[in-house]
Formats: C-alpha cells, structure tokens, sequence
C-alpha cells in the first residue's frame, strides 16, 4: 500500500512537471526580442535611407517591392544591387525574421554571425513549440549572449486558434487593433477563413505578411 502511494505521488509530480513545463512554453512570445533590427517590412524609407548600404533610390526600390516573405526574397532583391560583404553588413541592422521550422539551410547561414554548426544546431530541435525552447537548446552550445543576438532574427509560428495576447502581440506590426481582429473570428477552420476576415481591415500583402507568423491546429 505504502509502494502504490508513493508510486501515485510521483506520477502526480510528474504530471504536474510536464503541465507547468507546457504552460511556459505557451506563455512565452514567439518572436524573437528584436529592436536593434529593422523588419524591411515595416521600416520607413528614411530608416531605409539612413543606413550605410542603403542610398535613398534603392530605398524606395525596396519599399515598392515589399513585401518580402523570406529571407530568400530580400537576399535575392539585394543581391542585384549591393556585394555580398555590403549584404552581410547590412543584415545585422535588416532582416526578414526566419521561422525556424520551416526555414532553408540557406536562409539560416544569412543569419550574421551563424555558420554551418549553428545552422545544423538550429535545425536538430525542430519543431520547435516556443521561443523559450529555442533559448534553451541553443544555450547548450552558446552562451545567453549570444543566444540573445541569435533570437532577434527568428520567430516560432503561433497557433491561432489559441494563441495568448502576448503571443500574437510578439508579432512584428501587429498592435492591439489587430490584436482584437484576430481574435474576433475564433474559433478559425481554415487558413482561407483568416485571409478573408482579416483581408477586410489590411490589404493582401500585409495578410501575406502576417500569415508567415502563423499556424493553424
């Protein structure tokens, strides 16, 4: 009697380990802390202009051309205007935020200061469920520093059907208007559904945009 008791209270700690384990892992933001990089998607053509790489021609090229839904694409766009080391510098001030489940190994490695161990690092943990999970793995082979600079260019998609505040707010451009948007047409069927509701309040590229952050379970 006395083994089975104590068998029950280690499930029970057990359980309550993984619960309080899933809640933080739901209580975290998505997106990386990020203020010292600028979302192409959103900076202003004077935030643009000012950057060294930048003159105030291909800053208005680049405004034209938004949205950019990968790195990939920014990289592609760039890399007809600038060299590669100018690119390099530049994405420690610009950076379309990669999602780490579905990212390429090339758009990882543009990533600054990211190399091929990192990038395998990045991809071993997939899927990834938070932001919290991302600092945890990468803190195994880095320092919270460094962990810290790595997060301000990725993001973990969220669910959107049960998403907290604080996790829809985490998305780059999204404020408490949209906040109230979003969750006006819970419980989502389908991602098409969100297009349309959401296609009322923004026009299709800034849907486009703000699908990348999402996920629907």
């Amino acid at each position: 009697m006395l083994s089975m008791k104590l068998i029950s209270k280690s499930l029970l700690s057990l359980v309550t380990i993984i619960l309080c384990f899933l809640s933080y892992y739901k209580l975290q933001a998505q997106v990386g802390v990020n203020e010292d990089v600028m979302n192409p998607n959103l900076v202003t053509e004077a935030e643009l202009a000012a950057l060294p790489q930048i003159d105030e021609e291909l800053a208005k090229d680049l405004i034209k051309s938004r949205p950019f839904l990968s790195m990939a694409q920014l990289n592609k766009f760039l890399g007809k205007h600038m060299s590669l080391e100018q690119t390099q510098d530049l994405y420690l001030k610009l950076f379309v935020p990669i999602n780490l489940n579905d990212v390429t190994r090339e758009e990882i490695l543009l990533v600054p200061g990211v190399g091929d161990r990192m990038a395998h690092e990045f991809e071993e943990y997939r899927p990834y469920v938070a932001m919290a999970q991302f600092r945890r793995e990468m803190g195994k082979y880095v320092d919270d520093e460094e962990v810290a600079r790595m997060e301000k260019f990725v993001f973990v998609p969220i669910n959107l059907n049960n998403a907290s505040d604080e996790d829809i707010l985490s998305i780059p451009g999204v404020g408490n208007r949209m906040l109230h948007e979003f969750k006006e047409y819970r419980p989502y069927k389908s991602i098409e559904q969100f297009r349309r509701e959401i296609g009322k309040y923004v026009d299709d590229n800034e849907v486009a945009r703000l699908e990348r952050y999402l996920v629907l379970e």
